[in-house]
């Protein structure tokens, strides 16, 4: 069961702080609203009476917003997300790859987001499979999990790929393959793929722009790619996991994570217009800092690590790419003559936060019996339309 903390200050609080977006893009200005509405009245609520003729108290339990970008919201997502994902891991090694872009690139993605994030997923994708493809390293279709992130520790924009990659895979004659030299730190040479990488990333760029998806100053651009085919590409290569549950373990922290928790905002300065917030200094040994920004900077750079609508943020490749993924996977236990995986059970909302954080959606506040009973629900007026309730069926 997991413990839980109030957060001293919220993200909710420093966007509250400015009643009007600050931004002109429609889709994010729905998001920032939506953060700022989130279990407030404004969303709506449910509305549970206690039974007891002794207590009769009234709770209301205000409706989240349930947005992706939201530090309040996801936690019930990311439990279903991560039981999925359990049903699909073997007994093999398992291990952590990280692509990232150079910062050259920052402006020319900011202006392109949804075709140069999908890029950084192909680009990186493909050079695992080719790598995992090739006799002297593999010679078979592993598994992956790529998660898209978008922000360094101060907020910044930093767009990297985190790949979970597993240690075998399905062969061209369907049998299951271990990666050559399994015992080793890496699970291919981080150099070769460094190259690899940044070829297949700015080919596809350049035809991009040949075609006239990715629009730039063409000068500008020429120089800018002939100057990235120079730099070297940063791909961190992790030593692999401790096993099957340290994946889970990861997964639980990494995959549904937002650019900034509630935990890490430290204050508001309502006379300065400052807020502070913590970060982890990597330069620096990994050392606990504190940053200060004006309240406009901190939501220009939250702002930036809002997806564009309707993306993808979590993507699965090779014999974990989704179609038939079920199938192979049972094929491949079967194989390894070990107990299929089974379905998928659906688990109560209510039982959820039972078992998570132990609160007891039914427990009555004030007399503490288990004696909550929803009478109504409350959704706010939509299109002008008059609000309108809906009775509890009990």
């Amino acid at each position: 069961m997991l413990s839980y903390t109030a957060p001293r200050v919220t993200v909710q609080q420093v966007l509250q702080m400015h009643p009007a977006p600050m931004t002109k893009n429609a889709h994010v200005a729905k998001v920032l609203q939506r953060i700022k509405s989130c279990r407030t009245a404004s969303l709506g609520y449910h509305v549970y009476g206690c039974t007891k003729s002794d207590c009769g108290h009234i709770k209301y339990q205000y409706h989240s917003c349930r947005d992706r970008h939201c530090p309040n919201c996801g936690a019930v997502k990311k439990q279903e997300w991560i039981e999925a994902r359990m049903q699909e891991l073997l007994p093999v090694k398992y291990y952590h790859v990280v692509f990232t872009l150079p910062h050259e690139l920052n402006s020319l993605i900011m202006g392109h987001r949804k075709l140069l994030y999908k890029l950084l997923f192909d680009a990186s994708s493909g050079t695992l499979l080719t790598f995992a493809k090739d006799t002297k390293h593999m010679g078979a279709t592993p598994g992956i999990i790529s998660v898209l992130h978008t922000w360094g520790q101060q907020l910044s924009f930093h767009p990297h790929v985190h790949c979970i990659v597993s240690g075998g895979g399905i062969a061209n004659d369907n049998r299951w393959k271990e990666c050559i030299n399994n015992d080793r730190r890496f699970l291919f040479p981080v150099k070769a793929l460094s190259i690899v990488y940044r070829a297949k990333f700015l080919q596809a760029l350049q035809q991009m722009i040949n075609d006239g998806e990715v629009v730039s100053q063409k000068e500008d651009t020429k120089e800018l790619i002939n100057l990235l085919y120079t730099k070297e590409w940063n791909v961190y290569a992790k030593a692999p996991f401790g096993g099957p549950q340290a994946v889970i373990e990861y997964l639980g922290r990494y995959t549904h994570k937002v650019a900034i928790s509630n935990h890490r905002v430290q204050s508001i300065n309502d006379e300065a217009g400052t807020v502070s917030f913590d970060y982890k200094d990597y330069a620096d040994g990994g050392k606990q800092k504190q940053m200060t920004l004006t309240i406009d900077e901190f939501i220009r750079r939250f702002e930036q690590h809002i997806l564009p609508e309707r993306f993808t943020k979590i993507r699965t490749y090779g014999y974990l790419a989704n179609r038939n993924r079920h199938q192979r996977i049972n094929e491949v236990l079967s194989k390894m003559k070990l107990p299929l995986h089974k379905g998928m059970v659906k688990i109560p909302v209510q039982v959820r936060m039972l078992e998570q954080f132990g609160i007891d959606t039914l427990e009555c506040p004030c007399c503490k019996n288990k004696s909550l009973q929803l009478i109504k629900i409350f959704y706010p007026c939509l299109s002008g339309r008059q609000p309108w309730t809906k009775a509890g069926d009990g």
